[in-house]
């Protein structure tokens, strides 16, 4: 039987990823010079104007409207009325509530236990065997897409194109084996003038080119600047803010999603760092052959260390029934987030680069390891 499933991605020029790469790079600002600070900080950019706004606990002093110009000109916006040097920046940051600060600070003998939840809430994870990288494939491909869509234009290849942009891709399942790209759309910011035919035919030929050929045949449908013209893109064409593209920044679709956003956000927030720990957990069970597929949630309640659940399904590929699974995750992985921050060494300045072509799925992040897959091997059924 055919199924098809569609994952989209944007570059680092659309509105939403400005906003997202400014509250990252103020993050990695303030755990440079604090690894303690406490930072909740989101941007609204809107035609000429940026608002910055949140909650910041830090012993050093950042500049926020130099980090956040530095940051869009190198995106690319050296133009219009959002130019770097040009847009008008408010900024709103306050101190952290003390009434969050009393949850999260707890204190106490034990230090694993001297961090609470900085919110409350569900985070899901998920890892399956389509790609090498055990993610699916759809939101691989539209990542690879855009970020090829970032490279041509700023290697100066296709020197026409503009910051923004938005790519898409749908694949088409026999069963749960990834089978061809049935369409491909490539929505691609540009200067006036340029003309559509040709337009398309770069996009065709020097970005889709990221797709494996394997995957192409003469059916595929493209789908270039639909509309026919995208001139007027970024914070002038539509606003932005952050945290606005939880599932481009996830999984594209195919898990489940809490609702929290990430970027902009300290490790103590378990918006993130649950995340990033429940896809370190799913890809680790995964790559020790626990299940082909997995996908698990954890919850938190606001002040409080220990998780108040933990389920996982692995949607009939496990080698073992989904809640013996749950209880190796709970015996095997620490889920407090103080143990969290320790595991995956998240008090770094390591997020500005999360803060575009997704945060799961790429090398050199410490929730992409594999390191526990050997241990694990030890609760597969022996033959």
């Amino acid at each position: 039987m055919k199924r098809f499933f569609t994952s989209e991605s944007v570059t680092e020029g659309h509105p939403d990823k400005v906003c997202d790469k400014i509250s990252d790079a103020i993050l990695d600002e303030l755990l440079a010079g604090d690894p303690d600070a406490r930072s909740a900080v989101e941007c609204c950019a809107a035609y000429n104007t940026l608002f910055i706004a949140g909650e910041v606990r830090a012993r050093h002093a950042v500049d926020y409207e130099a980090v956040a110009r530095k940051v869009i000109r190198d995106i690319g916006y050296t133009e219009g009325d959002f130019a770097y040097d040009k847009c008008r920046i408010i900024e709103l940051i306050h101190g952290q509530s003390a009434d969050i600060a009393r949850g999260v600070d707890r204190g106490g003998s034990d230090p694993f236990e001297g961090i609470g939840a900085g919110d409350q809430g569900m985070m899901f994870g998920y890892a399956c065997r389509e790609t090498e990288q055990l993610m699916p494939l759809p939101v691989m491909l539209a990542h690879a897409l855009s970020r090829r869509l970032t490279e041509v234009r700023k290697s100066g290849e296709l020197p026409y194109l503009r910051p923004d942009g938005k790519t898409q891709v749908t694949v088409e399942y026999e069963g749960k084996r990834p089978v061809r790209v049935s369409t491909v759309v490539i929505s691609a910011q540009h200067e006036d003038g340029v003309e559509q035919a040709q337009i398309r035919k770069d996009m065709i030929e020097r970005v889709a080119t990221v797709i494996p050929s394997c995957f192409l045949d003469e059916n595929t449908q493209y789908y270039i600047n639909p509309t026919g013209k995208f001139v007027i893109g970024g914070p002038e064409g539509d606003s932005g803010l952050t945290g606005r593209k939880i599932v481009v920044d996830t999984y594209g679709g195919r898990c489940a999603h809490g609702g929290g956003a990430f970027s902009g956000k300290d490790p103590t927030k378990v918006d993130r760092s649950a995340a990033y720990m429940a896809r370190y957990v799913c890809k680790n069970l995964v790559a020790a052959g626990i299940a082909e597929e997995v996908e698990i949630e954890i919850a938190y309640a606001i002040g409080v260390s220990r998780p108040v659940s933990v389920f996982v399904d692995s949607f009939g590929t496990g080698k073992l029934p989904d809640d013996k699974i749950a209880a190796i995750v709970a015996r095997e992985f620490d889920l407090r987030p103080a143990a969290i921050i320790k595991t995956l060494s998240l008090n770094r300045p390591i997020y500005f680069d999360t803060a575009a072509y997704g945060h799961f799925g790429r090398d050199g992040f410490p929730w992409e390891r594999t390191n526990r897959a050997d241990d694990l091997k030890k609760y597969l059924p022996q033959a």
